[in-house]
């Protein structure tokens, strides 16, 4: 009994924390701008450099050069074949006999030369120096110029 006690005044505590913390953190009268909401004028840009640019692309505007980029020709409509053609191009980057079979060998072509190229004594083993260079190099994501918008890709998981 004293454990639940014990549990209800530490949440009575910490919600109070938080809101009290929580209220001092944002200065008086600041509040948040309201979302636009459909049909209105979107608001003019600010020339503050913290606030980040308004966009004048509509999300009816983005699925069109989506259906674009997949309707190759420019029929109005998109086929199967039209639909499928870039898991076809993945496909046939991993087929590398191109007997139409892809086998577990090249699916996994690019980790075996992975692992090769890191096992520098040949022993068929990575030591923990080895395998060290197998990690993936992240680059830094460099920040899109606020003048221009990124094209959409077709993603693996569409479909």
């Amino acid at each position: 009994m004293q454990r639940w006690l014990a549990v209800g005044v530490a949440v009575i505590l910490l919600v109070a924390g938080g809101y009290f913390w929580t209220r001092g953190s944002a200065p008086r009268g600041a509040a948040l701008a309201a979302a636009p909401v459909a049909g209105e004028a979107l608001p003019v840009p600010s020339d503050d450099p913290l606030v980040a640019p308004v966009s004048d692309v509509t999300p009816a505007d983005r699925e069109a050069r989506r259906f674009n980029r997949y309707d190759k020709d420019k029929d109005g409509a998109v086929t199967r074949d039209e639909y499928l053609a870039s898991r076809r191009k993945a496909y046939a980057r991993l087929d590398l006999d191109g007997n139409g079979s892809l086998s577990f060998d090249e699916y996994a072509a690019k980790a075996t030369k992975k692992f090769n190229t890191a096992d520098l004594d040949r022993d068929k083993q990575l030591a923990s120096a080895e395998f060290a260079t197998t990690a993936v190099k992240r680059r830094a994501r460099a920040a899109c110029p606020p003048e221009t918008t990124r094209e959409e890709t077709p993603r693996e998981d569409e479909g």
